[in-house]
């Protein structure tokens, strides 16, 4: 991913009232961030504990800014990150739904995913996973997890 500024990251938010977009708090590391280890930046709000944010590059490489809502019931069971895929997840996987862009988001209309709670879904596709079989190209493996999660997340935007 290529590095962002907070103003466009702000500029970004598709299903986010200008008061909602006004009020996201920035990550507190931003200038820390090593953008080459990211598929998308995603974070949780300090200040508002159900609220999450994440600005995914689209295919045709436009950012899409998403304004998630943490379901108040966790999953009963162990759930599998739908963006990351990964089956040995590190972190817990809650429900985020995210209001649609335009009429749809104003009628009421969302959308909504698994994911990784604190969106660490780019370390966990960069971990090499376990070798299936004698001669399996883990490297070809890890890059396939990374395109595939890519992917997942910019559908996932234009879903919004």
């Amino acid at each position: 991913m290529l590095p962002i500024s907070e103003t466009t990251i702000r500029a970004s938010f598709v299903n986010a009232s200008r008061k909602e977009v006004s009020d996201v708090t920035m990550p507190t590391d931003l200038e820390a961030v090593v953008w080459d280890d990211l598929d998308f930046l995603g974070w949780r709000d300090p200040k508002a504990a159900r609220r999450a944010y994440a600005v995914v590059p689209t295919l045709d490489g436009t950012l899409v800014g998403i304004l998630f809502r943490q379901a108040e019931a966790s999953p009963r069971s162990r759930a599998q990150c739908s963006w990351c895929q990964d089956v040995r997840l590190p972190n817990d996987v809650v429900f985020y739904s995210a209001k649609r862009s335009g009429p749809a988001g104003r009628k009421g209309d969302t959308v909504g995913t698994l994911v990784c709670q604190d969106f660490q879904c780019s370390r966990n596709v960069r971990k090499a996973p376990p070798p299936a079989y004698e001669g399996y190209d883990v490297q070809a493996a890890r890059l396939r997890r990374i395109e595939d999660l890519q992917l997942r997340a910019a559908g996932f935007a234009a879903e919004v």
